[in-house]
């Protein structure tokens, strides 16, 4: 039986147990801050880059991977016959699936590459279960059915307490009408068909709670709620506050906070949070 391996980037938000425990190879981005470069995750820690970012003169910038990095990769998995199924953070915000697609073509072994839509915990839901099917003996095809699927199952919300980095990196999308006029507002945007999109402003902690929850609750109808992320970027309080309210209302527990790859904080701001599911 030919074996398919799974391959990632660091915007996943997954701790390097989890990755080593489904066998997933993730390629790391790079980030650049005050003069220095750092690869995602190896070199620099989410926590460490929160700080170093909270002092930088200038905002932190993130490239994707080389796609020399991608085709080396590629071709040492593959180098036993194995498949490879490269499944990557939405290419509306960053040129990382691209990249790989490059590399692909270049590339000895049969890799297939997967836009996912999704940044953050939102494309480890895909990442994983392409990782579990892989391990039962799936075929490629089915996986890839299988995460379109999930695709139109998550639902993905940020919430940014500033709109300065998403501005300055270019990442803001549709978001553009949230400007202006933001003092002491909370903007919340949806991570829809691949690039976020404002969905409410609100003026408090506990009115992000209530709007996310109430969102939850009305798309939760006939629904199982399989997985949540809950991720910030020095939002830490308003992520456990959440996580509270989720629990009161679904009973749902396996929710895990962690803070955001510095591939997405440096485009969110400090105090931001991410929240997604999948519910099908």
């Amino acid at each position: 039986m030919q074996k398919i391996k799974i391959v990632t980037d660091s915007s996943v938000d997954l701790r390097e147990e989890v990755l080593n425990k489904y066998g997933i190879t993730k390629i790391p981005l790079t980030l650049f801050i005050d003069g220095e470069s750092y690869l995602d995750g190896v070199d620099i820690s989410p926590d460490e880059f929160l700080k170093r970012m909270e002092r930088a003169a200038e905002l932190p910038k993130s490239s994707q991977p080389p796609v020399g990095r991608f085709v080396e990769i590629y071709n040492e998995l593959g180098k036993d016959g194995s498949k490879i199924l490269s499944i990557h953070m939405t290419g509306k915000m960053s040129g990382t699936v691209r990249t790989a697609e490059q590399a692909a073509e270049m590339s000895e072994a049969d890799v297939t590459v997967i836009d996912s839509c999704y940044i953050s915990r939102a494309l480890s839901f895909q990442v994983i279960e392409a990782a579990k099917m892989a391990e039962t003996g799936c075929s490629v095809e089915d996986i890839i059915a299988k995460l379109s699927e999930i695709r139109s199952q998550t639902k993905l919300y940020v919430v940014v307490d500033t709109l300065e980095n998403l501005v300055k990196g270019g990442r803001i999308g549709k978001a553009k009408g949230f400007i202006g006029s933001l003092l002491n507002i909370k903007p919340i945007a949806n991570l829809d068909t691949g690039e976020l999109t404002p969905v409410t402003k609100v003026r408090s902690h506990a009115q992000v709670v209530k709007f996310l929850t109430n969102q939850l609750m009305e798309e939760l109808k006939g629904k199982q709620l399989l997985k949540v992320g809950l991720v910030h970027a020095g939002g830490h309080e308003l992520a456990h506050k959440l996580k509270e309210k989720i629990y009161e209302l679904t009973g749902f527990g396996e929710i895990e906070i962690e803070t955001t790859t510095p591939v997405i904080s440096t485009h969110t701001g400090l105090g931001a949070i991410g929240f997604m599911y999948w519910a099908k």
